[in-house]
């Protein structure tokens, strides 16, 4: 039989006054009652606690290796409400959280150094993933919230929701020395010469992947692509090795990789967005106060 926290507290009292009738006292308690939670502990233990004489009571070897626990578990128990109220208001928990690249980029960094000014003992378990894999880790409950490309997936805005965070133009990332990036200014893609493009798989952000071929077509340019990669690092590092050239979000310029270089585009440029999704029957408190602060800014 498990001891009760009322037990355990008589005999911490016990231990800490080495006298019944004081420790009865402190307690508020007549000592037969004591006495008796006392030996009643003792027997689901199956050991002596204390010694008992006329003239003293003293602590067995069990009784003192129980006195720490004893007190340890008191300690936890008292913090038991105050750690409720803290969940439940959201000071305290655990937020699941994924992001694409370009949020880490641009706006995932300052957004954690506000969430976790507010909320210091929220625990936060971040991982970087594709906007499809996050849909999916959403969907299947694995995730409290994710920083995504835009759309949701087709059915999923019935279970998700979306809050709109950044929009950032695109930008040209170019092997250097390319021709065309002469002057360091802003280019023209019907000026550049017809490289290979390098951009992400169409399932990855289907919206992203569209804007930036119909950017090409309205250019006047029939890209080739001659290059997939799911993460915008190895995008930049395939321009970087001479593979072709692509269109990133400007956020991605600050991914500084020898022999790249980006530039601005002179053609209106299609702007990349990024933003949060989560379940809409997540209850949880932590992330309603993520929600919160994000709203904010």
């Amino acid at each position: 039989m498990t001891p009760e926290l009322r037990q355990l507290r008589h005999f911490v009292t016990v231990a800490e006054e080495l006298h019944f009738g004081r420790a009865a006292a402190r307690l508020h308690m007549t000592q037969p009652p004591l006495s008796q939670s006392i030996a009643a502990l003792e027997e689901q233990l199956g050991a002596p606690l204390f010694l008992r004489n006329r003239r003293q009571v003293a602590l067995t070897p069990s009784g003192s290796a129980l006195l720490p626990e004893a007190r340890r578990i008191l300690e936890e128990a008292a913090a038991l409400p105050e750690l409720v109220r803290r969940v439940a208001s959201g000071e305290a928990g655990r937020l699941l959280l994924s992001f694409v690249t370009t949020a880490g980029l641009s706006l995932l960094p300052a957004a954690l150094r506000r969430y976790s000014a507010a909320y210091p003992a929220v625990r936060l378990v971040l991982q970087e993933a594709t906007s499809d894999v996050q849909f999916e880790e959403l969907l299947q409950g694995r995730i409290d919230a994710g920083f995504v490309i835009p759309p949701l997936p087709g059915g999923a805005d019935a279970l998700l929701d979306y809050l709109p965070l950044v929009q950032e133009p695109l930008v040209l990332c170019a092997p250097a020395g390319m021709a065309g990036l002469e002057g360091g200014g802003p280019v023209r893609l019907r000026d550049l010469p017809k490289l290979p493009l390098v951009i992400f798989p169409r399932a990855v952000a289907p919206a992203l992947h569209d804007a930036i071929l119909g950017c090409f077509r309205a250019a006047g340019v029939t890209p080739v692509i001659g290059q997939e990669a799911i993460q915008m690092q190895t995008i930049v590092s395939l321009v970087s090795g001479g593979m072709g050239l692509a269109l990133v979000p400007q956020s991605v310029s600050s991914l500084s990789r020898p022999g790249v270089e980006y530039r601005a585009l002179l053609e209106p440029a299609p702007l990349a967005e990024t933003g949060l999704a989560w379940r809409r029957d997540n209850a949880s408190p932590v992330l309603r106060g993520f929600l919160e602060l994000l709203r904010k800014n």
